[in-house]
């Protein structure tokens, strides 16, 4: 029987299969896998997401995170946000300051200053443009050309 010694990457963990086996495990990925991950597009977006969830009123990292799970994004995470707000404070676009709790620990307080209200704007209108391409780009369209012989009778 013939064996795969590698498709692309010499490392791959497939080689040392043979055809047959590799065709077998090609064909048994599950369905799923071709849902969007909301994950991978959290990661593009997190950062104006939690700059616009702030543009109002501070916040602390747990409230940061709730606010954003209450606004429809539950697959964020904690760490996530944490590191975001590290990274954003750390580039000038956040001001903070600390406020003692009766509950518990004091808690770090984040809020939008001047430089983040800009990157806001700026990362609002990225956005504006980018998903109205995408829009466009995913509209069902009708096709004037057959999908199997490319468009020749």
């Amino acid at each position: 029987m013939t064996q795969v010694a590698s498709l692309v990457n010499p490392f791959d963990t497939r080689a040392g299969l043979s055809i047959a086996q590799y065709s077998v495990m090609c064909n048994s990925v599950p369905i799923e896998r071709s849902i969007m991950d909301s994950t991978q597009l959290l990661k593009g977006v997190l950062d104006v997401a939690v700059l616009a969830v702030i543009e109002h009123e501070d916040g602390y990292g747990y409230d940061i995170v709730r606010r954003l799970k209450v606004a429809g994004l539950e697959d964020v995470g904690d760490a996530s946000v944490y590191g975001t707000l590290r990274r954003l404070f750390t580039a000038g676009a956040l001001n903070s300051y600390v406020v003692a709790s009766e509950d518990g620990p004091h808690r770090k307080y984040y809020g939008l200053n001047e430089t983040g209200a800009g990157m806001l704007a700026d990362q609002r209108h990225s956005w504006k443009t980018f998903s109205t391409k995408m829009t466009d780009l995913l509209q069902p369209k009708k096709t004037t050309q057959s999908r199997t012989n490319g468009g020749k009778k």
